[in-house]
């Protein structure tokens, strides 16, 4: 269904569509959460559970979910009925429409945006990590070498990949030393679980994420870690999330001298190691082993992940400083990138036409 055939069901039967959308949104969550019991559905939804009782009702009977001591689940069909919906309730909900804008305005040519606003919900950075693996898991091809960063939403992507029995043969590498936090989010926990999930094989990165220079000069002439990073940098696919340059800092516990050189210099995001200010330019750059800005040129893809209404500025500034083929996303980071580039957009237009 296009728009014009959208916008004439909406004056028909415009509580059918309403009751679809309730419908997808309740089979996204469970997704999400599965196994998950009603109430706990419920109060994630801000619903009743009267209300959500018939709709779980209505859906188990239509054979879409499954139930169990341990909670509601999506069924086979439900997964591939969901599957097919999503595309359609994105245009319904004009997310679609937000793609394509923020794809003309960012230079990149893939945009896709989620439901919500992850500064604002805990689920919608799962939604992003799931809408990330889809997209990973579908242009996978044999022999790939995945490099992929550290990071919450990178670690939702990962927990949420389908395990992977038939997929091609794949590499997944960290595409950084760790950052010296939580396990569980660090580049190689992240690569050795989607590895897992793939049914491939991946290597390890045992460096610290911030090195002086001397102290990687040494790090280089060890075989097996030069080794490992070579493997890195040859990496086909790169995922990474797109941090704000100041909150990044302050994780990496940056030196006062430092903090004060990114607040003079105006950065705004950070990625890869290197901090960038609002038109892309690089205004300083950690010593750091992995992945370099100018290895990226010689992957096939490279894929953004990052949402949150905050991001906005971080993810604008990446966009213009490095290539970049995919961007995942949500609403909240979509429409805060949109107020910062249209109106820009639309004062040149005017200055032109004067």
């Amino acid at each position: 269904m296009d728009a014009f055939h959208l916008d004439a069901a909406r004056r028909i039967v415009p509580e059918l569509l309403e009751v679809l959308r309730e419908r997808v949104h309740i089979l996204q969550r469970i997704r999400l959460l599965q196994p998950v019991g009603r109430r706990a559905l419920a109060a994630e939804m801000g619903i009743t559970e009267r209300v959500l009782r018939s709709e779980v009702e209505f859906l188990r009977a239509q054979g879409l979910l499954t139930a169990s001591a341990a909670g509601m689940a999506l069924s086979e069909e439900g997964q591939a009925l969901l599957d097919e919906l999503e595309g359609f309730v994105a245009l319904l909900e004009g997310r679609t429409d937000l793609s394509d804008r923020v794809s003309r305005a960012l230079g990149i040519s893939q945009v896709v945006v989620v439901a919500g606003d992850s500064d604002e919900a805990g689920w919608v950075k799962d939604a992003l990590g799931h809408q990330a693996a889809v997209f990973l898991r579908g242009v996978l091809r044999e022999g790939d070498v995945i490099a992929v960063t550290g990071g919450t939403t990178l670690a939702a992507m990962a927990r949420r990949m389908p395990r992977q029995p038939e997929a091609p043969p794949v590499k997944v590498v960290p595409a950084r030393g760790g950052l010296g936090e939580t396990v569980a989010v660090q580049a190689n926990t992240i690569a050795a679980e989607l590895a897992q999930r793939l049914g491939g094989r991946s290597v390890m990165l045992h460096v610290p994420d911030r090195l002086s220079p001397d102290t990687l000069e040494h790090l280089m002439q060890e075989p097996e870690i030069a080794e490992r990073l070579q493997e890195i940098r040859e990496a086909t696919i790169v995922v990474h999330g797109i941090g704000e340059a100041l909150r990044m800092a302050h994780r990496r516990q940056l030196p006062k001298e430092e903090l004060s050189l990114l607040r003079a210099s105006g950065a705004v995001a950070e990625a890869f190691g290197y901090y960038f200010n609002d038109a892309g330019e690089i205004v300083h750059t950690m010593t750091t082993a992995g992945l370099r800005l100018a290895d990226l040129e010689g992957a096939r893809l490279v894929m953004g992940v990052a949402g949150g209404h905050t991001k906005a500025r971080a993810i604008r500034a990446a966009a213009r400083a490095y290539r970049m083929d995919v961007l995942v996303t949500d609403e909240g980071a979509a429409r805060g990138l949109l107020d910062l580039v249209e109106p820009q957009n639309e004062a040149r237009t005017g200055r032109t036409g004067l």
